[in-house]
């Protein structure tokens, strides 16, 4: 007895101490990244798209075409994100890969390390995400840094950083647009002024920057280009059963077999929702309410993009683990709803589940999103109906 509660100390003090998972979480982006390169350029696929966003735009070739002697699929991000791959591209792919993965990890640990939590939620919200983040890490996402600077712009505004705040979204807005839902903080920011003119100084810089490694014909006509792509992608992923629109839209049009369902059926009622509850204006004052929209945001991101797939979904776990680890008292409910996202949302594509289940039911109908979609609903309805002030405990 007295050997069975000293190793349950001991193994209770090491998934509590942050710094150990988070030096886990180092490791694993390194070795991950370079056991992909050892497997050649199919395995390092999308580090080399991103590496060609970088010679693409100092050769002034159209980022967004596909180019099938140097890497598979073609690139939808921002010509902004040139600039952010550059010191990666420069390098050995090896090298390359690796710093690559370890840089985003590090911007996601800080958000998480920055959280108003004890150092104890610290290190359960890292364990908790550590397989969503192995599965984004897997393909060189820029989805890890997009979780981390979405995070880390709600937390400077609640610093009153409002620049920071500012710099971390339009990051995200000028790579992969999904950036500006990070302005659902705006409310809460202290000094409204003095961020509003971050957000067009910063916007003129970012849009400038990448004309001085290229042109500014080429920069503007750049953006076209973006949206064109994006447009595309948005047609395609509506698709059945390919292993994209892992969203509320995506489960209904695949349920009912029906790839015509618009998205606006489900982005102008969500939108709606997801903006009540701004009305409660006397809960602005409450960190804990102000993390919760932060949670519906990570979730909404996800939930309402016919762009989702496997690895965006480190974005929407991470605010299922704010929403978890902020409960002053965990129901049945709430135990049940995490431990359905454990099982069907972390490890849907693992070797969990046969590989029949998975190609015939989790692909087909974009079940990954199903928990997610849940707690997303949950966390709506705490939203408009907790008092903020009482009912979380963030220590």
């Amino acid at each position: 007895m007295l050997i069975a509660n000293f190793v349950k100390q001991k193994f209770l003090k090491f998934i509590s101490d942050y710094r150990i998972i988070f030096v886990i979480y180092i490791i694993v982006a390194g070795v991950t990244a370079y056991s992909k390169y050892k497997r050649g350029t199919g395995g390092y696929n999308n580090y080399l798209i991103f590496k060609g966003v970088f010679y693409n735009t100092l050769q002034e070739k159209n980022i967004f075409l596909q180019y099938p002697d140097l890497f598979f699929d073609s690139n939808h991000y921002g010509v902004f994100f040139s600039l952010l791959v550059a010191p990666f591209a420069m390098m050995p792919d090896w090298l390359g890969c690796i710093l690559w993965n370890v840089t985003g990890t590090l911007i996601f640990l800080l958000a998480i390390y920055k959280l108003p939590f004890s150092d104890r939620k610290k290190s359960f919200f890292a364990w908790l995400c550590l397989q969503e983040f192995i599965t984004a890490a897997t393909y060189f996402q820029f989805n890890i840094i997009l979780t981390g600077l979405l995070m880390l712009s709600a937390i400077y505004i609640y610093e009153r950083k409002e620049a920071q705040s500012a710099f971390a979204i339009l990051i995200g807005v000028f790579v992969k647009i999904y950036g500006i839902v990070g302005l659902s903080a705006f409310f809460f920011v202290k000094n409204k002024t003095k961020f509003i003119i971050s957000l067009i100084v910063i916007s003129i810089l970012f849009f400038v920057l990448p004309m001085l490694i290229s042109s500014p014909k080429f920069g503007i006509q750049s953006y076209f280009d973006w949206y064109t792509s994006l447009s595309g992608k948005n047609l395609e992923n509506q698709a059945l059963g390919t292993r994209q629109d892992y969203s509320l839209m995506g489960v209904v049009r695949r349920v009912l077999g029906d790839a015509t369902i618009s998205n606006l059926i489900f982005l102008i009622p969500g939108f709606v929702l997801f903006m009540l509850p701004y009305l409660r204006t006397k809960q602005y004052k409450n960190l804990s309410f102000q993390l919760m929209i932060l949670a519906s945001t990570l979730l909404f991101v996800v939930l309402f993009s016919s762009g989702s797939e496997s690895p965006t979904y480190i974005i929407a776990i991470a605010g299922v683990m704010l929403w978890f680890l902020m409960q002053k008292k965990l129901s049945k409910i709430d135990i049940v709803l995490l431990i359905l996202v454990m099982i069907f949302t972390c490890f849907a594509f693992s070797d969990l589940f046969p590989k029949s289940i998975k190609e015939n039911i989790f692909i087909k109908y974009s079940t990954k999103a199903i928990p997610c979609i849940l707690i997303w609903f949950r966390v709506m309805y705490e939203l408009l109906t907790r008092d903020f002030e009482n009912d979380y405990k963030l220590d």
